[in-house]
C-alpha cells in the first residue's frame, strides 16, 4: 500500500503547493539531509525513522515555525524545528528513502502530502492543526495506523475547540473569519469521533508493545485541545522506550528517562495515543 502510494506521489502530476516558504540554507540542508539519509542501512521502517530521527540530534527548538508570512505556504525549514515539524520531517525523510528518490521537488511532495488535509495544500484551514485529526487523515493515506486500541488504549471523546476559542493566538484566524469558520467545521468533525488514549496508568504494562519508530502523541486534560506534544518511540540500550523527539527545553534529543518516567513530570498529561508507520 505505502509503496504503491509513493509511486503514485512521486511520479504522477497532481496539485502541489502553489508556494514554498524555503530559505537557501534549508535548501541547502535538505540535500545534505538527502544525502546523509541515504547513506544509512536500509532497515524496516520503525528502525530507519529512528535513524533517521537521530540525524536531527541538536537541532534547535523552535516554536510556531510554520506561522509566518501573510498567506499560507509550504514551509521548510530544517534550521529549527517544533515537535510536530519534527516528526513530519523525519516522516517525509524515512518515506523519501524507502523510495529512493533524491530530489528536493520530491521531498517537498511528500511533505505537504504529510502536512495538509488529503495532502493537498489549500489554504491555512487545509493544515492538519489538530493532531488526532493529523493521524487520522494520515492513516486516511494509508502512511500510518493508528495502534492505540489494539495495545491497551481506551475509548474517549473530548470536546475539542481550543484554537476557535484562542483564536488571537493564531494569527491566520485572529481577524479572518472564513478561515474560523474552517477551523471550526475540523473541530465540529473530530468531535464527532472517538479515539483511543493509552492511559498514562497504563503505559507501563503495555510498553513491550510500542516499537521504535512508533509516533507517540502525548494527550492532555487542558481544556479544547487534544494533543500537547509529539516525537518517536525509541528503544534504547536499558531496554526502555524512551521519547526523540524536538524538546521545549532547546533541542532535539531522547529523553534521559524512560517515556513512563517522563511523563509522571507532565501534571497535566493523561496518556498517549500511539501510531505506528506502515
Amino acid at each position: 500500500m505505502k509503496i504503491l502510494f509513493l509511486i503514485a506521489l512521486l511520479f504522477t502530476n497532481f496539485s502541489f503547493a502553489q508556494q514554498i516558504t524555503c530559505s537557501p540554507q534549508s535548501k541547502e540542508a535538505v540535500h545534505a539531509k538527502i544525502k546523509e539519509v541515504k547513506a544509512l542501512k536500509k532497515l524496516e521502517i520503525g528502525n530507519t525513522i529512528v535513524a533517521v530521527g537521530k540525524t536531527f540530534l541538536g537541532t534547535p527548538y523552535v516554536a510556531k515555525t510554520l506561522e509566518i508570512g501573510t498567506t499560507e505556504s509550504l514551509v521548510v525549514n530544517l534550521e529549527g524545528l517544533d515537535c510536530t515539524t519534527f516528526v513530519e520531517n523525519v516522516l517525509a525523510f524515512s518515506l523519501l528513502k524507502s523510495s529512493d528518490s533524491t530530489s528536493f521537488d520530491a521531498f517537498t511532495k511528500v511533505l505537504e502530502t504529510i502536512r495538509y488535509k488529503n495532502g493537498t495544500l489549500n489554504g491555512y484551514p487545509s493544515r492538519l492543526h489538530y493532531f488526532t485529526e493529523w493521524i487520522a487523515n494520515n492513516q486516511f493515506k494509508g502512511l500510518v495506523t493508528d495502534i492505540t486500541a489494539k495495545i491497551g488504549g481506551t475509548p474517549v471523546q473530548k470536546e475539542i475547540n481550543f484554537m476557535s476559542t484562542h483564536r488571537e493566538l493564531y494569527p491566520f484566524l485572529k481577524d479572518d473569519n472564513a478561515n474560523l469558520a474552517q477551523i471550526q467545521a475540523s473541530e465540529q468533525y473530530l468531535n464527532n469521533q472517538e479515539f483511543c488514549i493509552l492511559e498514562k496508568n497504563t503505559i507501563a504494562a503495555n510498553e513491550h508493545l510500542i516499537q521504535s519508530g512508533d509516533i507517540i502523541a502525548l494527550t492532555t486534560s487542558i481544556k479544547g485541545l487534544d494533543i500537547t506534544h509529539t516525537g518517536i518511540a525509541t528503544r534504547e540500550k536499558d531496554g526502555r522506550i524512551h521519547l526523540l523527539h524536538a524538546s521545549t527545553s532547546g533541542a532535539v534529543k531522547i529523553s534521559e528517562k524512560p517515556l513512563v518516567d517522563y511523563l509522571k513530570g507532565i501534571k497535566s498529561n493523561t496518556g498517549i495515543m500511539v501510531v505506528r508507520v506502515n
